[in-house]
């Protein structure tokens, strides 16, 4: 499912990410790859605040779209 639409609070693993490279390299230097664990925390409208490792990413709606969860 697209991380869009993911629940709150859940802890997820990420299978798929369709972005371009350069924001795919961004992602990967903080972390967030394929097989990484995240917890969305909040969904406001579609912008999401989700909890990798030990910080908060903030994502907009386009790009939390392209960011597929199990």
């Amino acid at each position: 499912m697209p991380l869009v639409i993911a629940p709150i609070g859940k802890t997820l693993q990420v299978t798929k990410i369709a972005v371009d490279d350069k924001i795919k390299k961004h992602f990967e230097s903080l972390g967030l790859i394929v097989g990484c664990q995240l917890c969305v925390l909040s969904n406001n409208k579609g912008s999401l605040i989700c909890l990798i490792k030990d910080y908060r990413l903030a994502l907009d709606k386009y790009v939390a779209s392209k960011i597929y969860v199990i």
